[in-house]
């Protein structure tokens, strides 16, 4: 199957999931603020998705994704009726730190260019 196609379907499957994230009526996941889908790596045979999530509070993080997990079924059947695909992956929540990440490199940034300021102009 061409990457393309999959590349498509990966891009379809988050934008669906981010839709029924909404609609979820468990509290682990409505009730925890900001949940996000990161990124969806499908396998070439349709069979798995793995779906990356990041939580902007990490506390929760275990309970958003067991809150996922518990409702993978619901959110599986809503994609096969939507997408319509000869298979509906079956989904497999993976926590996803690379916002946090980022956002740690970002702060190192600033501190580097804070520390040069604080040097003043480099003597040549």
């Amino acid at each position: 199957m061409s990457s393309n196609r999959i590349g498509r379907i990966n891009e379809e499957i988050q934008r669906e999931l981010a839709e029924q994230f909404r609609r979820l009526k468990d509290p682990r996941v409505s009730g925890t603020g900001m949940v996000s889908i990161t990124r969806v790596d499908t396998t070439g045979d349709l069979r798995y998705a793995r779906v990356y999530v990041s939580v902007l509070d990490k506390t929760q993080e275990q309970d958003v994704l067991k809150g996922l997990k518990s409702a993978s079924s619901f959110l599986r059947r809503e994609l096969g009726r939507t997408l319509q695909l000869r298979y509906t992956p079956e989904l497999q929540f993976i926590a996803d730190d690379s916002i946090q990440h980022g956002a740690h490199i970002l702060e190192l940034l600033r501190q580097e260019e804070a520390k040069d300021a604080a040097r003043g102009p480099k003597e040549e």
